[in-house]
């Protein structure tokens, strides 16, 4: 069987009842939450590198909005906006190439 000891969406234990299936569940604090978020960040960001598929890039987003509201990161989309105000997005798709 196999083992696991992660950061799950709020509903998975709803989810695990109904199927009876056994496990054990405990709050993080604030520091191994926000230690958590970011290990699962990496974890969805490889997924959907493997398959890039819209559900995997859902899970990002998802994790990315539990970040923006920790304290550290609540001005982070002033300054997204800040950053696509003087220096652009992404939209022209440009594919610079040269030396460092």
């Amino acid at each position: 069987m196999e083992s696991y000891n992660k950061l799950v969406r709020d509903k998975v234990p709803e989810i695990l009842d109904a199927k009876n299936v056994p496990y054990e569940k405990r709050v993080a604090s604030s520091e191994e939450y926000r230690a958590e978020l970011i290990k699962k960040l990496n974890e969805e960001t490889e997924e959907f590198m493997e398959d890039g598929s819209a559900d995997e890039l859902a899970d990002i987003l998802e994790v990315v909005e539990a970040l923006k509201k920790l304290d550290e990161y609540r001005d982070v989309e002033d300054i997204r906006k800040k950053k696509l105000e003087e220096r652009g997005g992404f939209e022209q798709r440009i594919i610079l190439k040269g030396e460092k």
